[in-house]
């Protein structure tokens, strides 16, 4: 949920500057992913309706890919309005989706930051059958995490700093917190 004037709003994102197409085209976009994950779900191997969500992301993406090029933010976005507020993939799973498609050369990455699907990408569309959730476990996993909610941020401060910039104290204390951690280790290393 976003926040507007210190207000949760809820699941219409009507004026939402993120979705400034026409109306139509954002009705055709829903619909489009509807019938996807439709589809999906029908033939999917995942049995509980969570499981089908969170596992038919690659699903998704592929499908909002499909429409137009995008970055992790406005993919997330848009799943969260097409399933009408009731999910927000978090960009702990969106990213590393995003560098797998990316390294199989189902997507591209171009120099704006968004994402497009490539041919390999459409065929494998027709016969997607999702991905397993992600869960870190290990200090590794933990780590492609993180740096995963940083490119989240980092597009987010690309299309919208409001968004983000009410966060700043937050973020200065995650940098000096890191930065205190690094510090200890290299210490650690040089008394080795």
């Amino acid at each position: 949920m976003y926040e507007k004037d210190g207000h949760e709003q809820g699941p219409e994102r009507e004026q939402h500057p993120w979705f400034g197409h026409h109306p139509e085209h954002k009705n055709e976009m829903v619909n489009h992913l509807r019938d996807a994950i439709a589809r999906h779900r029908e033939f999917g191997p995942h049995p509980g309706f969570g499981h089908r969500r969170r596992g038919s992301l690659r699903t998704w993406v592929l499908s909002i890919l499909q429409q137009a090029p995008k970055n992790g933010v406005e993919i997330m976005d848009q799943i969260e309005l097409a399933s009408q507020g009731d999910w927000r993939p978090s960009p702990g799973s969106v990213y590393p989706l995003l560098g797998d498609l990316y390294a199989e050369g189902s997507i591209s990455k171009r120099e704006d930051g968004r994402y497009e699907i490539t041919e390999k990408g459409k065929l494998e569309f027709g016969w997607s059958s999702g991905m397993p959730t992600r869960q870190p476990r290990s200090t590794d996993d933990m780590i492609e995490e993180i740096l995963s909610y940083i490119s989240y941020f980092e597009d987010v401060k690309r299309m919208d700093v409001s968004r983000i910039a009410h966060n700043a104290e937050k973020l200065k204390n995650v940098r000096d917190r890191l930065t205190m951690l690094v510090d200890d280790l290299d210490s650690q290393e040089s008394q080795n």
